[in-house]
């Protein structure tokens, strides 16, 4: 008897984690070293992994570091946790 099990993901205020699918070859190694589990496997073989609980995502950025692939996996911050750098402007006398 073949079961089929759906997970649905839940609705969160943002979506922290965005994956490049062109370079994204779905290894899986973000859902190995996250530490929190908010990733499940995509079914479909080669595709980025599902973020199934988005509101519990810490923003450590530990995927973004395992990635092997620069660029395939960027986090998205909550709008007020975002740091915008000034250059400041430094006269030499």
């Amino acid at each position: 008897m073949d079961k089929k099990v759906y997970a649905i993901p839940e609705p969160g205020i943002s979506n922290p984690i965005i994956f490049n699918p062109d370079i994204c070859n779905g290894c899986n190694r973000c859902m190995e070293v996250c530490q929190i589990d908010i990733f499940v496997p995509n079914p479909e073989k080669g595709n980025p992994p599902i973020v199934l609980y988005p509101g519990e995502c810490w923003y450590c950025g530990c995927c973004v570091d395992e990635c092997p692939n620069p660029g395939a996996i960027k986090l998205n911050p909550l709008l007020m946790n975002r740091v915008y750098w000034k250059p400041k402007n430094i006269e030499k006398k």
